[in-house]
């Protein structure tokens, strides 16, 4: 509750004095019923008692819906700083291991979706479920309180029994279902289901191989699977029933007939018989209802955002150095006898592994999947720290840079590259640091001067916005890299950066990119032969080790892993007809 005041004040202040008032109504309306009645008896005034019911009962047309309006507003708010912790949490860590943290899936698929309606109602809704499960339990209690005025034992009776109903239920308690791993795997699979169905990304597959069917059935099977585990957390047990039904008859027995008794020998007055029972009656509302429920909806999440925090900054979290420096490694790169397991793996990815990169030259790094590539390019842009060995910048080990000094030097482009819904120009220089000058230097050096309105929005979702193929994607990709250069990056990282575009428009780009880095550190990653032999330095990587490097020219003469990869690959580009290779790979 105090996410509450914490959202929104003046708000949360609102809500809990309509809160109250609502709960405080039933009773006072009661006793502003028995008030008329005993005026009626008496033949007295009725415009005091008449006007006190009509105020009541007027606010119990008002209050609710104004409380819906403020309960709606206040979930909303409690939403969006939700919302706003659980990007902090998964954007403040500097290294990535927290995103890619197996133990932290599945609370961070219910926060990031809670409020979306697929998992529960949205918090905007449930908060109204709250405030009316909360009503009533306020209610019931002034209720109990006010038929002490009765008998003092009624409300022990009568409450109690109540209450009781509480205990006995305890095992329909919503809150068991959410804590499985049967019910957790459920869910993300119906929604996986889901999202593939309603996300354009799929569609023409979906279309091509005819899925439909098979994706409908399996939402409909891990849906009606998430339905069945939380019917069998939830339903009510026979025997839990039985006894709450005794308990509450036997206390409803025990003092409507002591009441009956005392309205027939006259020591209960008709007004107060009325007042007496009505309270009694609203005493029903303390009764196991959706309160539960309601408030389970909204913890859930809530409890899965806390508990990031704590999970996500522990292992995302990475030490921060104080050396800084405003120009590219002088002398080299070095990796010194450096290992690495993800902390969700068993098996090391690199293993002693050794490497120097002479400052400003260009090398490749080869092999086949799963070598290590995109790990090395992870541990060189501190998304990682090593198991074990350093990684040493002009003999500095790279846990002793400053991060943000550090990643300001580096630029990269990933196989799995961003594609923002923004303008071209935000699309190349995310940080609006360059001019347009710079940025569409950058376009035209990447191959994309095609693209020149730098305010055109890149995505069909918008007015005017354009769509792009996969190659000016890369292109797009490929010009941001450019323009970090410019603006003053000395290490360039390419991990497959043409990979989306043919092998000439390929070998062309990567001249010019070669050429634009000229002074810069550059790390190419690609099983292109034809990209890779225009570079100083090659490093064949396999099973996490160095297993051959050289020039193109000397791993050639050595005739080992790399000749075996270039010959096999080239064969695809050899011509029956002619006999010679085609120039792609001359």
């Amino acid at each position: 509750m105090m996410l509450l005041h914490r959202s929104h004040l003046s708000l949360a202040i609102s809500w809990w004095l309509l809160l109250v008032g609502r709960g405080l109504l039933p009773a006072l309306l009661a006793v502003a019923m028995g008030t008329l009645i005993g005026a009626v008896e008496r033949q007295s005034d009725l415009l005091a008692p008449l006007i006190l019911l009509g105020s009541f009962f007027v606010l119990v047309q008002v209050l609710p819906p104004l409380h819906l309006v403020v309960s709606k507003n206040l979930g909303d708010h409690v939403a969006c700083l939700l919302y706003d912790r659980l990007s902090e949490t998964c954007i403040r860590p500097e290294g990535m291991g927290h995103l890619e943290n197996s133990e932290a899936t599945n609370d961070l698929a219910m926060a990031r979706d809670f409020d979306l309606g697929i998992s529960g109602p949205p918090l905007s809704l449930s908060m109204d479920f709250i405030a009316s499960g909360l009503v009533e339990l306020c209610a019931g209690l002034v209720a109990c309180v006010i038929l002490s005025a009765y008998a003092w034992w009624a409300p022990f009776v009568l409450g109690g029994a109540w209450i009781s109903t509480h205990y006995l239920l305890r095992e329909s308690g919503v809150w068991k279902d959410r804590n499985t791993e049967q019910v957790r795997n459920a869910q993300r699979h119906a929604d996986y289901a889901y999202k593939i169905a309603v996300n354009p990304p799929a569609s023409k597959e979906i279309r091509l191989f005819g899925l439909g069917s098979w994706i409908v059935d399996r939402f409909r099977t891990h849906r009606r699977q998430l339905h069945d585990l939380r019917w069998e957390a939830t339903r009510l047990r026979e025997q839990p029933v039985l006894w709450s039904l005794i308990v509450v008859l036997a206390a409803n027995a025990i003092v409507f007939t002591v009441m009956a008794i005392d309205v027939a020998s006259n020591q209960l007055g008709l007004d107060q018989m009325v007042i007496f029972a009505s309270l009694a009656f609203t005493t029903s509302m303390i009764a196991f209802g959706g309160l539960s429920w309601a408030l389970d909806n909204v913890s859930a999440p809530t409890g899965a955002t806390m508990r990031l925090r704590n999970t996500m900054h522990k292992v995302g979290s990475l030490q921060n150095g104080v050396h800084t420096s405003d120009f590219q490694p002088a002398q080299d790169i070095r990796f010194q006898g450096v290992s690495f397991t993800y902390p969700t793996g068993n098996q090391p990815i690199l293993e002693d592994f050794e490497l120097t990169i002479p400052s400003g030259s260009s090398i490749a790094i080869v092999g086949q999947n799963g070598a290590g590539k995109t790990t090395l390019a992870k541990l060189l842009c501190r998304l990682y720290d090593p198991s074990q060995g350093s990684i040493q910048i002009d003999g500095i080990d790279l846990k002793e840079w400053d991060l943000t000094s550090w990643r300001n030097r580096i630029t990269a482009i990933f196989q799995d590259f961003v594609r923002y819904e923004l303008t071209l120009r935000d699309n190349v220089d995310p940080g609006r640091q360059a001019s347009d000058e710079i940025i569409l230097r950058a376009l035209r050096n990447a191959g994309a001067s095609e693209l020149a309105d730098l305010d055109t929005v890149l995505s069909k979702a918008y007015a005017n916005g354009i769509d792009l193929s996969g190659g000016q994607w890369q292109r797009i990709a490929l010009a941001r890299t450019l323009c970090a250069t410019y603006c003053g990056a000395g290490i360039v990282l390419l991990d497959e950066p043409t990979a989306q575009l043919d092998v000439r428009g390929e070998q062309e780009i990567f001249k010019r990119i070669l050429l634009e880095t000229r002074d810069i550190t550059t790390i190419l990653i690609s099983h292109r032969f034809s990209t890779v032999r225009q570079v100083d330095h090659i490093c064949v990587l396999e099973n996490g080790r160095v297993m051959e490097q050289g020039s193109h020219d000397e791993l050639m003469e050595q005739n080992g892993r790399y000749r075996t990869m270039f010959d096999l690959q080239a064969s695809r580009f050899f011509t029956e007809d002619t006999g010679t290779t085609l120039d792609v790979l001359d």
